[in-house]
């Protein structure tokens, strides 16, 4: 390690900007010149991502980023928390460890069946959103989101997944029905898979109700996927994973439960997010 201490600043700077942002904390403890070479804006600015137009427009979303005094301070200020733009449409964050790109696509953003008849969905605020407005189902028996992201937005050569991110307040419907998750790349192969979105781990006894002369069919339930508590208090469930390679695709993400007879109610859709599968 002396050895490599007696190597000037600029080279031991550039052999930690062609590791992590993990390492470069861990090397920065090492010696006085290696901190100063860890804390580098060389080194930082090897971890944000390469378009600097790109970055000065995040930073126009939120100019008191502009204000930060080194690479270091941007990078962490990305990834403590998500930067909402694309008028109210989008969140943009960089994943801690890795300072890959991390979307959230609004409600707003997808393709809601029903979505515009405020007889089945409406659209409204929750404190704890990070956008303005989030899709809350009123009344449905067709059960249907669909999302979007083009590859081009995200870091290449990652493997990535996607979430659905909702609430459940005093929701119906959902206990004893299956939903089909699916992921894959526009005119490509995509993946479905089969889940239960009720986050309780017991289901309980159905409620006995009747709608137009039919009852709500049963579902076996038992060993489904179900929805996990996020840091920010609400519900995801992972839909799938796709390859990000350096070629322009189209992913297409999508909710589906339209075979049962039973109407769902209160569900509340925050948005569906894209993340590095590292972050899982």
């Amino acid at each position: 390690m002396a050895e490599f201490e007696d190597l000037p600043e600029g080279c031991i700077t550039t052999i930690i900007s062609r590791t992590t942002p993990v390492d470069a904390g861990k090397l920065s403890v090492v010696s006085k010149s290696f901190r100063s070479a860890s804390d580098s804006d060389a080194v930082w600015n090897a971890f944000l991502p390469s378009d600097s137009n790109f970055i000065d427009s995040i930073i126009s979303h939120s100019p008191s980023l502009a204000n930060l005094p080194t690479k270091k301070s941007l990078y962490l200020a990305l990834s403590d928390r998500p930067i909402i733009i694309d008028n109210d449409r989008k969140s943009f964050q960089l994943n801690r460890r890795s300072g890959k790109k991390c979307y959230m696509l609004a409600a707003r953003s997808l393709t809601i069946v029903w979505g515009d008849d405020q007889r089945y969905w409406n659209w409204t605020a929750m404190p704890d959103s990070r956008f303005p407005e989030i899709a809350h189902l009123c009344h449905v028996w067709w059960f249907e989101i669909r999302g979007i992201i083009n590859t081009l937005a995200l870091s290449p050569n990652t493997q990535y997944a996607a979430y659905l991110v909702f609430k459940m307040i005093d929701a119906y419907g959902f206990e004893n029905e299956t939903v089909d998750l699916t992921v894959g790349v526009k005119g490509g192969q995509s993946n479905t898979k089969i889940v239960c979105l009720d986050p309780n781990i017991e289901p309980g006894p159905r409620i006995d109700r009747w709608y137009h002369g039919r009852r709500p069919r049963p579902h076996n339930i038992i060993g489904l996927q179900r929805p996990s508590v996020r840091n920010d208090g609400w519900l995801e469930i992972k839909m799938g994973e796709f390859f990000n390679s350096s070629l322009e695709d189209e992913v297409e993400m999508s909710v589906m439960e339209t075979k049962g007879n039973g109407v769902k109610e209160n569900f509340f859709l925050e948005g569906i997010e894209v993340r590095p599968k590292e972050d899982n």
